[in-house]
């Protein structure tokens, strides 16, 4: 699908550019305290020529034959440009946590760890996560490692999106 940058870009942006629009698809989970899983995934960046994205995400769990099981995890945030492909990025989740994030982009690639993580009472602990994202063949490929419920960082979910 043909992608066409925005004329109001902030130039900030640019190493992130690739990103903007929706990207559907489907991906796997697992973690030592689960079991396995496969899920579909809907990634919306949007745009209006400040130096940020809105992000929102929403996934839902899939069977053998990539039916819709259940409603699944929903994200939603600000990924924030800082000049020379430095990135923040602010994060909360409906399940009750919610994260600062600090990386870097360039070249199809976004990089991401977590500084700061905090949670709600009711929330699963989370301690740290790490995320690359990159633009492999024209799709969005990303990978999710997390440090939660006594366990160190490790892969947890891992996902090919393609552009609507």
């Amino acid at each position: 699908m043909p992608f066409e940058l925005p004329e109001n870009l902030h130039p900030d942006c640019g190493p992130i550019a690739w990103m903007l629009g929706t990207w559907r698809g489907n991906g796997h989970g697992d973690y030592p305290t689960i079991e396995k899983f496969e899920f579909g995934q809907e990634l919306i960046f949007t745009h209006d020529g400040r130096p940020f994205f809105h992000y929102m995400a929403r996934a839902w769990i899939v069977d053998e034959n990539g039916e819709k099981v259940r409603d699944a995890a929903i994200e939603t945030g600000f990924l924030r440009a800082r000049g020379e492909g430095k990135v923040e990025f602010v994060l909360t989740h409906a399940s009750g946590i919610a994260e600062v994030w600090y990386g870097e982009a360039g070249a199809g690639k976004l990089e991401i760890a977590t500084d700061a993580v905090v949670r709600t009472e009711s929330a699963k602990e989370v301690t740290a996560g790490k995320r690359l994202y990159g633009n492999v063949e024209g799709d969005l490929l990303y990978a999710y490692d997390m440090a939660a419920v006594g366990q160190a960082l490790q892969p947890h979910l891992w996902a090919r999106l393609k552009r609507q």
